[in-house]
């Protein structure tokens, strides 16, 4: 018995001090869980101040509205019916070039092609054998020669002085405020990307004849998405493309410039008056390069950056569209990711 006695004695002394210990720790825990009940009296008075005050910031923002597709006019932005010279010029350097070409080298040439001819026709008739059974023997003249020489040169420094304005001018750096477009030309269609304004790149396509001529719209000149860009600001165009040589042509905007893969082309200008501008691809790139429209929707500034914030883009003085899904361009839808990419991050 002694010896039962002394081993459940050892255990007590073995166990006694976890069970000092376990003494505060089920005290402590006891106080834990009391202490929330005290907590959750107070929570539901808490809750209600704080699901009233916040409602105002529940609310999410509007979005922006795109402004309504604009309607072309005829003849501006487009070719005429019968017309035969330029069209009419809406850009700086558009006008300079519509004046040198029908104020100086068309009249220049008609003045020089109607003289040679005159003059053709009076050697013809007057130096015929009929009327000089012996011809002239004169070998020169000094004076002709003078003239010849002279006159020409007169001429093609009168061109040359407002021809090398014109390319200095088509070639100006754009101003530091000028808004970035980057167009990129793929078969067959054009990406349109606004890096300053956050709007990711979306694609023109052309439109059917009957969806074009219901909005009003030239066939073959029409696409769904418009490039989209502001009146009355400098503008800036990096242009480059995809696969092979294509060509950025507006011609009412004297808006010219290849877009090669690998190399990036800059076009800078300023469209004077709202409107639709309408070109089409000026380089052989295949079998559809006849279906590659182009049209700028010029928007007076106000729209401009309503259109930018109905986008999802943001404003250069810091406005941002309001939090939401973004808006496709003019009511198209934008290109998503290739399917591959989707089926990744489903995985």
């Amino acid at each position: 018995m002694k010896k039962v006695k002394s081993l459940v004695l050892a255990g007590l002394l073995a166990f006694a001090p976890a069970l000092a210990m376990s003494g505060p720790a089920l005290a402590q825990e006891n106080a834990t869980v009391a202490a929330p009940a005290a907590d959750n009296v107070a929570a539901p008075a808490e809750s209600a101040a704080n699901a009233t005050a916040p409602a105002a910031d529940a609310v999410p923002a509007e979005k922006v509205a795109a402004p309504p597709r604009m309607k072309p006019t005829e003849g501006i932005g487009m070719p005429r019916p019968g017309e035969i010279t330029l069209q009419e010029q809406f850009t700086d350097t558009g006008k300079t070039a519509r004046w040198l070409h029908d104020v100086m080298l068309v009249p220049i040439i008609t003045i020089i092609s109607v003289f040679v001819l005159v003059l053709m026709l009076w050697v013809m008739w007057r130096y015929r054998r009929s009327a000089n059974p012996v011809p002239s023997k004169t070998s020169h003249n000094t004076l002709i020669e003078v003239l010849w020489t002279v006159v020409p040169v007169l001429i093609l420094l009168a061109i040359a002085v407002p021809s090398i304005g014109l390319l200095a001018d088509q070639y100006k750096p754009a101003p530091k405020d000028a808004l970035t477009v980057k167009v990129t030309g793929y078969q067959w269609y054009w990406g349109y990307e606004y890096p300053d304004a956050g709007i990711p790149e979306f694609v023109s396509n052309l439109l059917p004849e009957d969806k074009a001529k219901a909005n009003g719209e030239p066939y073959l000149l029409a696409p769904d998405n418009r490039l989209v860009l502001p009146a009355g600001r400098p503008v800036k165009l990096i242009i480059t493309a995809a696969d092979v040589i294509h060509s950025f042509a507006v011609p009412s905007l004297w808006v010219k410039m290849d877009a090669v893969p690998g190399r990036l082309n800059e076009k800078s200008f300023t469209i004077e008056k709202p409107g639709v501008y309408y070109g089409q691809c000026s380089e052989l790139c295949g079998a559809r390069h006849g279906f590659m429209p182009i049209a700028i929707e010029a928007l007076p500034p106000e729209q401009f950056d309503q259109w930018v914030l109905s986008q999802g883009g943001s404003l250069k003085g810091g406005t941002a569209a309001p939090a939401g899904e973004m808006g496709p361009q003019q009511g198209s839808r934008l290109p998503g990711p290739p399917a591959g990419d989707a089926a990744a991050k489903t995985l």
